[in-house]
This record gives structure tokens, C-alpha cells and sequence, in this order.
């Protein structure tokens, strides 16, 4: 089951999780006051480089009849296009640039480059998800209404087709996500799912309609005689786009040790827990300024779970503060590389296809879901709030963590030893039966040719 009891799973007290509340909002109230000129320069430069890549990709396309036209045409917009959607679209769409008061760059006014309507992904992500992040039952980006990525969800034989699933949704990631975040909006708002001409559908059939016009009609047809080539190339840069917005999103939020919480720890959160939840249920990659940069910043998706609404450009530095808070507090800082957090996510995936009958953890202590009770296993000391007194120490979830795995292992350890005796044990009765057999054999063989030679 997902947690329950955030301040027991964290190992921290009540007094522990509302100072380290009250660290993360001095970090929260830095950040504002310094935010200025320099940030302000930031994204006004990341709108223009991303401008510039868009016409430069258009403009090479105009000869995309050639293969290398076509190529870099391809390539350039691709790269505009991820910049839009992840560095500023995302982002500005969360608010954080709205303290400069710019309407051209104010999430109430800005409309990004995909088929979903902003103001129905920003009801949907910003308000459900960022509110009840990995929350089962009340957080609809847990596997997007379409994967089972937790065994809090009963399964369904529907799942057994989720690794195909997985791969659809990765090329039509942006549909999978305006489609849900339309239901979202239906759901929120009351509507009948099958009324037609509702509001919800009225905005987002509008605004397909208009990406579609302007990817596979108006562009083309600027082009010419190469208007074929260059409705290839476009399509060809929104798949780019939707695979590397599917791994960035998947990454950040299942790989091993993003948690799962119950609603019954949401009716009691204090605002530090809702700090806490948010550090336990991300995870970050590992990435350099380019690669941050292109996933808009969300290679640091605990800091970007925190702090939503801040500048993207300082999560960076954010990061070094609250990895710092960790190691005080004893908190896990769930990170990898780009590759190994995907290839967790997609274990989780194709496992939790399966019914839970041939999976071999519990729902308490699985690598993708956990809960307090992965605990319970551990001696009274060991499971214990503490400090460790040497150094002053907290000795929290992280410790506790890693002596829930020296325990397993052990564990494993001592059924393999045992198997293996067992194996042993086995194998000597199985020799002793043989050379009784043998002894048997050999002793009737021998009075036979005496009774042979009597004759």
C-alpha cells in the first residue's frame, strides 16, 4: 500500500518535518527576492533563440525536396519545438515568470505549440497534480488514467497490453496529455462526458484545429512544390518532440523511489509535509547545463515539485540547497542518469502488467511502492527516530533505507544457503540411496555366480 504515515516512513518527528518545512520556504523567500534583470534576460533570450531556430528550420524546409534540407530543416525544428514546450511553454505556463508583469510572457496570456488548450493543462496539471502529487485515487498523472504504475491500483486484464500502451503514448504524448487534461477539465467542471458541444470541447476541438491548420496545412503549403516533404518533417519534429517530453515527464516521476501516498495522509497535511511529499514522490536525472536546459529544467523535478512557480534557470542552485537538507535530515535525494531512471520506469511498466500473484515483493516493500510498513521488519532500534549521538546526526529514512536493503539481502542471503543445503542435503541422500542401490545390486550379482558356479 502507498504510505500512510509520511512522519513515520520519513523517520523524522513532527518538529523535524516543520523545520525542514521552514528551511525550504527561507529557500523559496531567497529566491524571490533576488529573483531580477539577470532572469528576466534569461527567458527573454531562451524566447528569441527558440524563435530564431523555428525560422531557420522553416526557412531550410522551403528546399526540403532535398534529403539534406530535409534533414537539418527537420532537426531545427524539432529542437525549437522541444524548447518551446519544455523550457518556456511548461514554465511560463506555471507561473514562474509572471512576477515581471510582461503580458507576452504571463501564464494567463500564453498559448504553447501542442494540440491541447493551455488553460485546461494548466487546470489539470497545475492545480490537480502540483496539489496532490502522487496522491492514489486523487492524482491523475499516475500513469495518466492509461499505465498501472503502482500496486495501489487493483489490475485489470486491460493491463496486460500497457507495454503497448506505453509505446503509443510515448509518439502521441501530446494528445495523451490533452485528452486526459480535457477529461480533467469535464470532471471539474461537471460536464457530461457526452455532451458534445460542451465548453471543454469547444476550446479544445478549436484549438486542434489551429495546430493542425498550421503544421499540416499552412506551413506546407508556404513551401510549394516541397509542401510534402515539409508535412513530413513536421510531423517528423512532433514525434521528436512528444518522445523526448514522454522520457523527461517518465523519468521524473517512476523511476524507483518517486513514492505513492493515501489520501488518508492528505486530510491531515500540514504545508511542511506537503514539502516533504513532494521531495519523496520525484525524482531528478542527472544532467549538464545543455541537457538541463532541454528538458526545461526538470532534470531537477524535486526542485521543480517544490518550487513550481519559481524560475526554472534557479533550480540549479536550488538543488545544491536542498541536497544539503537531505544529508541533515537523512532524506534520500532520488537521483541517476537519464538513462537508468527511464529503464527503471519501464521495468515498472512491463511488471505491472502483470497480476500481483507473480510478482514477488509485497505492496509494502517493492522497488516502484512502498509504505511504512517496509519497516516493520527491522529491530526496535533500528526502526527508531534518532540522532546519532557521535555527530548529531539525524539517522532517518535514508539510513533506515539502506538497513531495510542489508536486511533483504540478508535475507536473501540466508534462503539461498538454505536452499543450497537443502540442494546439498538432497544430493547426499540421493548419492547414499545410489551406492545402497549399487551395494544391493552388486551383493545379488555376487550370489548369483556362486549359485551359478554350484550348478
Amino acid at each position: 500500500m502507498a504510505i500512510t504515515d509520511i512522519k513515520q516512513f520519513s523517520h523524522l518527528t513532527a518538529a523535524d518535518i516543520e523545520a525542514l518545512g521552514r528551511e525550504l520556504d527561507t529557500i523559496r523567500r531567497d529566491v524571490e527576492e533576488s529573483r531580477g534583470v539577470r532572469d528576466a534576460r534569461y527567458i527573454r533570450n531562451t524566447i528569441r533563440l527558440q524563435r530564431y531556430l523555428e525560422a531557420a528550420g522553416r526557412v531550410t524546409l522551403l528546399a526540403s525536396k532535398y534529403r539534406p534540407a530535409w534533414l537539418a530543416g527537420t532537426a531545427l525544428l524539432s529542437v525549437a519545438k522541444i524548447i518551446e514546450n519544455m523550457e518556456i511553454s511548461h514554465n511560463v505556463s506555471h507561473g514562474q515568470w509572471d512576477w515581471m508583469n510582461d503580458p507576452e510572457i504571463h501564464s494567463a496570456f500564453w498559448e504553447w505549440d501542442q494540440v491541447g488548450p493551455s488553460p485546461q493543462w494548466k487546470r489539470a496539471h497545475n492545480y490537480s497534480h502540483h496539489t496532490y502529487t502522487n496522491i492514489v485515487g486523487m492524482d491523475d498523472d499516475i500513469g495518466f488514467g492509461i499505465l498501472r504504475m503502482t500496486r495501489d491500483e487493483e489490475w485489470r486484464p486491460i493491463n496486460l497490453i500497457q507495454p503497448i500502451a506505453n509505446v503509443l503514448l510515448a509518439a502521441t504524448f501530446e494528445w495523451g496529455i490533452a485528452l486526459h487534461d480535457l477529461d480533467k477539465q469535464k470532471e471539474l467542471m461537471g460536464v457530461d462526458p457526452m455532451q458534445l458541444l460542451s465548453e471543454p470541447n469547444k476550446e479544445f476541438f478549436g484549438k486542434v484545429a489551429r495546430q493542425a491548420s498550421k503544421d499540416f496545412v499552412i506551413y506546407p503549403a508556404l513551401t510549394g512544390p516541397a509542401w510534402k516533404s515539409t508535412l513530413t518533417a513536421n510531423a517528423t519534429a512532433n514525434l521528436v518532440r512528444n518522445l523526448w517530453a514522454y522520457a523527461v515527464i517518465f523519468c521524473g516521476h517512476f523511476p524507483d523511489g518517486a513514492e505513492k501516498f493515501t489520501v488518508e495522509h492528505f486530510e491531515n497535511e500540514t504545508r511542511a509535509e506537503w514539502y516533504l511529499r513532494q521531495m519523496l514522490g520525484s525524482a531528478n536525472f542527472e544532467s549538464g547545463p545543455v541537457m538541463a536546459f532541454m528538458s526545461g529544467n526538470l532534470s531537477y523535478q524535486i526542485e521543480h515539485h517544490l518550487f513550481p512557480d519559481l524560475p526554472s534557470n534557479r533550480y540549479a542552485e536550488i538543488s545544491v540547497r536542498v541536497r544539503a537538507l537531505c544529508d541533515k535530515y537523512d532524506l534520500p535525494y532520488t537521483t541517476g542518469s537519464i538513462g537508468k531512471q527511464y529503464m527503471l520506469a519501464f521495468r515498472t511498466i512491463h511488471k505491472l502488467a502483470l497480476p500481483d500473484r507473480f510478482l514477488k515483493r509485497t505492496a509494502d516493500d517493492a522497488p516502484e511502492t512502498s509504505s511504512e510498513h517496509r519497516f516493520a521488519h527491522l529491530t526496535e532500534t533500528m526502526n527508531a527516530l534518532r540522532i546519532d549521538s557521535a555527530t548529531g546526526q539525524h539517522r532517518g529514512l535514508r539510513s533506515a533505507m539502506n538497513e531495510a536493503k542489508a536486511a533483504l539481502k540478508e535475507k536473501k542471503a540466508e534462503a539461498k544457503a538454505a536452499l543450497k543445503e537443502q540442494k546439498a542435503k538432497g544430493k547426499a541422500a540421493l548419492d547414499e540411496q545410489k551406492a545402497k542401490g549399487k551395494a544391493a545390486l552388486d551383493g545379488q550379482r555376487a550370489r548369483g555366480l556362486r549359485r551359478f558356479r554350484r550348478v
